[in-house]
């Protein structure tokens, strides 16, 4: 059930062995002592095990696929080594993100480099190592050839954005004129350039939009073959969910949660919260978009896919890091109000990404007493930071706690690796940047630990 006996509703996350084993080992208040604030911990091996299972999706529905990991996700060093690896690529939208891939063992040309108006130095970098350029604009195209004609460097590779029919007010994106001038380019070019195929974006998680516009995406590749253009590859981008608690669970917060559960009466629309369930997530999602029936075709995605003769290129970043880490703070300070209490933790919400887009980040965070014993019961508590401003709210959730908290216990958020920990991080008030700490080996009695390799 999603709504304790006497308290607001509670929203756990789904069981994850490694993170209990962490927590189990002891090695959390040692860190939090060590680092003196808060801190992340991060678990590759469920990376590793997410990557591999996607691998694994595409193969079984014989469909020739390359996965990047969509490196905005999460700044560790651990996860392009990881994606080195285990074969895989890393999708990066700056220069940074670029030099790190390339520093962390990621060849040049597993990297896809994304996003609007490329900054002159990343193209020439991207042009430089052979990486794939997901080209948004004319002008962007232009700049791109110009390199490769005037340039001492392999041909370069693109792929061409389209914009969505069923998202016309997006940014990104070319518009069936915009393609067929920037076609018409490619085949000018010559042996300058490689126009491997399509690319495209959707925001949201529903898959039959993705199906309809990847089959779109392959007939824009037999057309461009027909120009003589290479065209053999298109890219779905990512927008493959998880599933952070179950579905009664979630259901059932939706239908229950009122202003009353939050601190200050704050109110959320329930179309504010990411779906915190998916009823097909991660590989789950990329094997039921494959089955799934693109229309006006009559046939399955993956059969479609097969029959142009295309590799299915993918970027996903919270799918690739379910259960790929945690993050914990340590209580500062504890408030009683009217029937529930305000926690202080020695951190802020900058830390917990979704606050900072009109949001709530809705897993129950985990409370660690550090006392032998804590008086059990039900302590509904909001938890804010350590800031000066009102709306630094961690949770402004009233967590159904059933020990008390006090000063100095520990609050675990689960399943943070994906965008939550560092999206929007910054060193508010001269606090340090949380460190990511790696943990290893969580099969161990006890786990073996060290710092991400971030270089910057």
């Amino acid at each position: 059930m999603a709504v304790t006996a006497l308290g607001p509703p509670v929203l756990p996350a789904l069981s994850d062995p490694a993170t209990e084993t962490v927590l189990a080992s002891g090695l959390l208040p040692e860190l939090a002592y060590a680092f003196g604030g808060p801190f992340h911990f991060l678990l590759p091996d469920a990376f590793d095990v997410n990557l591999r299972a996607m691998q694994d999706a595409l193969a079984t529905a014989g469909v020739d696929g390359f996965v990047y990991f969509a490196k905005k996700a999460n700044k560790a060093a651990v996860f392009a080594e990881r994606a080195a690896a285990l074969g895989a690529g890393v999708d990066v939208a700056s220069a940074g993100e670029l030099r790190e891939a390339l520093g962390h063992g990621v060849r040049g040309e597993h990297l896809v480099v994304t996003g609007p108006a490329k900054n002159p130095h990343l193209l020439r970098l991207a042009v430089q190592h052979g990486a794939l350029v997901a080209v948004d604009a004319l002008d962007e195209l232009d700049a791109v050839i110009t390199l490769a004609l005037n340039g001492q460097v392999p041909p370069a590779r693109v792929l061409l954005r389209v914009l969505p029919p069923v998202q016309p007010h997006s940014r990104f994106g070319m518009t069936e004129a915009e393609l067929a001038t920037a076609m018409d380019r490619c085949v000018v070019a010559g042996d300058a350039l490689r126009m491997e195929g399509f690319s495209f974006h959707l925001s949201g998680y529903a898959l039959q939009p993705r199906a309809d516009l990847a089959a779109r995406l392959a007939e824009l590749c037999l057309k461009a073959r027909v120009k003589g253009l290479e065209a053999s590859r298109i890219s779905i981008g990512g927008g493959l969910p998880i599933s952070y608690t179950d579905a009664d669970t979630w259901h059932t917060f939706l239908e229950t949660q009122r202003p009353a559960h939050y601190h200050a009466g704050k109110t959320f629309q329930s179309s504010d919260f990411y779906p915190y369930h998916s009823p097909l997530a991660g590989p789950d999602a990329l094997a039921s978009l494959l089955a799934t029936r693109p229309e006006h075709t009559g046939t399955t995605l993956a059969d479609v896919l097969k029959d142009a003769g295309l590799e299915l290129l993918l970027e996903p970043g919270r799918a690739l890091l379910d259960r790929a880490g945690a993050t914990v703070f340590t209580i500062q300070g504890v408030k009683d109000r009217d029937g529930y209490r305000l926690l202080t933790v020695d951190g802020t919400s900058l830390s917990l990404s979704e606050q900072w887009f009109n949001s709530e980040y809705l897993p129950d965070p985990l409370l660690i007493p550090q006392e032998p014993v804590a008086p059990a019961g039900l302590f509904p508590a909001g938890v804010g930071a350590s800031t000066c401003l009102e709306s630094d709210m961690l949770t402004w959730r009233k967590i159904a706690f059933r020990r008390l908290p006090r000063v100095g216990d520990l609050l675990l958020y689960p399943n943070t690796a994906g965008y939550q920990m560092d999206s929007n991080e910054s060193p508010f008030h001269d606090l340090p940047l949380p460190p990511k700490v790696v943990i290893d080996r969580t099969e161990r009695a006890r786990p073996r630990w060290r710092l991400d390799r971030h270089f910057t």
